[in-house]
């Protein structure tokens, strides 16, 4: 009888070390309650509990990557668009994440989409585009601005995909092609116009020295006959020229 009621003893006490005894890794913290009231936040290492009394709740630490899932929205100039984005977020107080919010990771996910569709319904597509990280920083900031209550910090917020109609893509593509086409006008014109002032540069000091145009016309052939070619352009000065002409027009007069 004796031995039974040792028996008895000897579980009684184990459960309650067991009820008693918690152990919090370096990553998380015990949130402590007494009695339903809240206590403060413990850990990490081995916790002592009151057995039946107190309560504990742990609290993850670590950086938590969250997928915002693909929203579809409108921006501000009439654009649907679907855009997907990541969020990385942790606990820095874990009494008010267990207090202040029933499920503070579900809770910073529909946060995160409601803000997702609401940054980019106030933005211009193109804006969103060329200014990726100015709309990062403005979400980060939302975002963590409405999980401050609940203890959460939101360090960044990054978009990941942007999917666009398949008729602005076209339209993108088309625009971005004659982006390029106007570019190659404006640099061939330019080339022209360079190339332009230095044949006016040259005509002008060929026609100071008229033996000048001589030479060139020599070089010309020297560059003409480097070639195998049967034919051998032979060009003739105008001085020796015009006056064939004007004996010949006063000649049919």
């Amino acid at each position: 009888m004796g031995f039974f009621f040792t028996s008895i003893l000897i579980i009684v006490i184990l459960v309650l070390l067991g009820s008693a005894i918690r152990i919090v890794q370096e990553y998380e913290r015990g949130v402590i309650f007494r009695l339903g009231r809240i206590v403060g936040s413990r850990g990490p290492g081995l916790i002592l509990l009151i057995p039946f009394i107190e309560r504990m709740q742990k609290v993850d630490l670590r950086v938590i990557t969250m997928d915002v899932p693909a929203q579809e929205t409108i921006t501000n100039d009439n654009v649907t668009i679907k855009v997907n984005a990541i969020v990385y977020f942790q606990v820095v107080n874990p009494v008010q994440s267990v207090v202040n919010v029933l499920d503070y990771i579900r809770a910073t996910s529909q946060l995160s989409q409601t803000t997702l569709r609401s940054i980019m319904g106030q933005s211009q597509l193109d804006e969103i585009l060329a200014k990726r990280e100015e709309i990062n920083q403005r979400l980060q900031k939302t975002i963590d601005e409405g999980t401050e209550s609940w203890g959460i910090k939101v360090s960044l917020v990054e978009i990941r995909d942007l999917e666009l109609p398949s008729t602005m893509q076209r339209a993108m593509a088309a625009q971005a092609e004659a982006e390029r086409e106007r570019r190659a006008k404006i640099i061939h014109a330019d080339g022209e116009y360079q190339a332009s002032e230095k044949l006016a540069q040259a005509a002008n000091i060929i026609s100071q020295a008229p033996g000048a145009l001589q030479l060139r016309y020599l070089q010309t052939i020297r560059e003409i006959t480097t070639d195998k070619a049967s034919t051998i352009v032979f060009p003739l000065p105008m001085d020796l020229i015009m006056p064939l002409v004007k004996l010949l027009e006063k000649v049919e007069k």
